[in-house]
């Protein structure tokens, strides 16, 4: 199923500020919170969406690559078999949380951490690394498997950091809250606050013993092969983002997201254009003047071109659809041939005396409307 425009999810204009997309993001996340909704799945799933909106279009970094790109260059296409997979409800917890005050809670709904509590949820470091991929790969899209060196889960203690079962306890300064709670009298009366427990750094747990593979942390480094399905269309600069697998957290919190950055290698032979693709084709003196028959490269192998007889320098050729796909779906660019001619340096004394006989001949001789139009599209060039 294809997502929506992240503007469309909020109800907000592609200019609106910062502030008026949190303020929106707000008031759809109190209308679909699940603590508002049970066991409503579609409010869920519009509470999740609305997050994702929040999360893409509140960050300046992503919200450009999103106007650039679309949904390709934050997270995927949809149904881009790995990409932009959404945001879990502990996610949002963790992450959104203080858009509504921290641990106050909201409208009077319980706030954002549900059964939860105020307890913290660790979150795992993003991991970025760098793909090359050649105009073949970028046209037809492509899955690659690459191994890269990470945090994961601890497999002794599987990501506790504890040493058994039984070596944790309930934080005691807090109770397994995760937060402790202090009253201060002021001259509008008593005023609650609520901040990160110090003890069990908001966790809501001790560890009394410490796993002796990870000690204590719960995850280690270790080689891990991530496959990426990437999406046709993209190109150099952009940065794709696999959610969920970057760095394990600690403590089995939320791991961190994979960060795709795409490099594209030179073609020998096409320049990328946007989505249109350039060949320069260098034609002799005769072809030109004859016309017939050539072969250009494409991405898929080699395409027969017609020379009309007369053919100019500068003269472009389009070959409709020989480009590259949109990342977003919107068509696919074209193969732009653009006409040389090539002249030789050095001649033999026939060669000489052959084109010296051609020199004289009128047909060799521009008249005044050729020169007219050889003069426009010269003039075209600074307009």
């Amino acid at each position: 199923m294809a997502k929506r425009d992240y503007y469309e999810v909020l109800g907000v204009s592609k200019s609106a500020s910062v502030e008026e997309i949190k303020k929106a993001y707000r008031k759809k996340a109190i209308e679909y919170h699940p603590d508002k909704n049970p066991g409503n799945k579609e409010a869920e799933e519009k509470f999740k969406e609305a997050a994702e909106a929040y999360d893409i279009l509140s960050d300046e970094q992503k919200r450009r690559r999103y106007d650039q790109f679309g949904h390709a260059g934050v997270g995927g296409a949809s149904g881009g078999g790995g990409f932009g997979g959404g945001m879990s409800m502990e996610d949002i917890f963790s992450q959104f949380g203080d858009i509504f005050g921290g641990h106050f809670g909201f409208g009077g709904f319980g706030g954002f951490g549900g059964s939860r509590g105020g307890q913290r949820v660790n979150r795992g470091s993003d991991l970025r690394v760098k793909v090359k991929l050649n105009l073949s790969e970028i046209a037809k899209g492509v899955e690659k498997k690459i191994k890269v060196k990470k945090y994961v889960p601890c497999k002794t203690c599987h990501g506790s950091g504890a040493e058994g079962s039984n070596a944790t306890k309930t934080c005691d300064t807090c109770r397994g809250s995760g937060v402790v709670t202090r009253v201060a009298n002021t001259i509008l009366g008593q005023m609650q606050t609520q901040s990160t427990c110090p003890t069990c750094g908001g966790e809501g747990k001790i560890i009394t013993e410490k796993c002796h593979a990870c000690r204590g942390e719960g995850i280690v480094k270790d080689d891990d092969v991530i496959t990426l399905n990437i999406p046709a269309g993209v190109g150099e600069g952009m940065q794709l983002s696999m959610g969920g697998k970057g760095n394990a957290a600690r403590h089995g919190g939320v791991n961190g997201d994979l960060l795709v950055l795409i490099e594209e290698e030179p073609h020998p032979e096409l320049i990328r254009d946007e989505n249109d693709l350039l060949y320069n084709l260098l034609l002799t003196v005769p072809q030109a003047a004859l016309g017939g028959s050539v072969e250009v490269p494409t991405i898929d192998g080699k395409a027969k071109v017609k020379i009309d007889p007369g053919t100019q320098p500068g003269k472009v050729l389009r070959l409709r659809n020989k480009g590259l796909p949109s990342v977003n779906s919107y068509g696919t660019g074209d193969l732009l041939i653009n006409v040389s001619v090539y002249i030789p340096e050095t001649l033999s004394d026939s060669e000489k005396a052959t084109l010296s006989g051609l020199d004289n001949s009128p047909n060799f001789q521009p008249d005044k409307t050729v020169k007219e139009k050889i003069f426009n599209k010269f003039r075209q060039m600074f307009d």
